[in-house]
């Protein structure tokens, strides 16, 4: 298994604004990363709303943007469910439809209902019986504690598990501690939650990061600097960018992503079912004066 590296960021799910799915405007938004210069997508996420998603539209979806992509970057798909019976599924029919690999949080529903380490394990390792690389979430919205030694666990000892998006509350200090206890068992060390905190995660030694769609291309120079050993020219690339990422990180979550594709015209609505309240017109117009002196792409791909 190749070891992975750069910006793998989260595909927004376009609706209409009577709450059906575009799919025309799927199709756009992955066009749209990859002309951002992508080096994977990533569906069916949190940040792709697949809280609001039925089974059904979930499987069209897949199918969609599998067949959209049509190998021109990897594709991650997200298979997060409680029971391990319907991940196991989610698991297969991605492997069956071409997925580069799966992406799954520890089982849990609600507050109260959550995995023990051992019952994670399982869940892990019954979708590594599919036989799809499997990257593990490590974030906050499950409730469910990955100590390090549970996750270095996983990497040994389950042959599909390598990846691990590391999103938690000071996400450095984990990372640096898996791969310290991992070793080359960690094969895709990532952060997420929008690069929030990019740079130290890559002073930590994440190889790659999965980010919203709203500015991947403003965002990989950070990693192709750090890359290349420029560290000034990657710390001058954060700071220009950190505004933008702050803004979404503490203000609009994912809308932000359908926000910028809506004004650049890469979709024509940033609809979001209920009980999601759409951003509020001050908010969505700060945002925007945040992005345009960076001139990214989504502002203008679709004009």
């Amino acid at each position: 298994m190749a070891r992975y590296t750069g910006i793998w960021p989260v595909a927004p799910t376009p609706f209409h604004e009577d709450g059906t799915l575009d799919l025309p405007g799927m199709r756009r938004v992955l066009d749209l990363m990859i002309d951002q210069g992508v080096d994977g997508i990533c569906i069916l996420a949190n940040f792709s709303e697949q809280f609001l998603i039925s089974d059904a539209e979930r499987e069209a979806l897949t199918r969609l943007c599998l067949d959209h992509v049509a190998g021109r970057v990897p594709v991650i798909v997200t298979i997060s469910h409680f029971a391990t019976p319907i991940v196991v599924e989610r698991a297969k029919l991605a492997k069956d439809l071409g997925a580069a690999m799966v992406m799954m949080m520890p089982p849990y529903h609600g507050a109260l209902l959550k995995g023990t380490a051992q019952q994670s394990f399982e869940q892990f390792e019954a979708v590594g019986r599919v036989g799809i690389p499997i990257m593990v979430q490590d974030a906050p919205l499950a409730g469910v504690d990955l100590p390090v030694p549970l996750l270095v666990r996983m990497a040994r000892e389950i042959e599909m598990v390598k990846l691990f998006k590391i999103e938690v509350p000071q996400a450095a200090a984990k990372l640096r501690a898996l791969i310290a206890e991992g070793g080359d068992a960690i094969e895709g060390p990532f952060d997420g939650e929008e690069a929030i905190t990019l740079l130290a995660d890559l002073q930590a030694g994440a190889t790659g990061s999965m980010t919203s769609a709203m500015i991947s291309d403003q965002i990989k120079p950070v990693l192709t600097h750090w890359y290349a050993g420029r560290k000034p020219e990657a710390e001058a690339a954060y700071n220009r960018i950190l505004p933008a990422v702050n803004f979404e990180n503490r203000q609009c979550g994912f809308r932000s992503a359908k926000a910028a594709m809506m004004a650049g015209g890469v979709i024509k609505s940033d609809f979001s079912r209920h009980p999601i309240q759409p951003l509020h017109p001050d908010t969505r117009a700060a945002l925007l004066d945040i992005l345009r002196p960076l001139d990214p792409l989504v502002l203008n791909w679709g004009k």
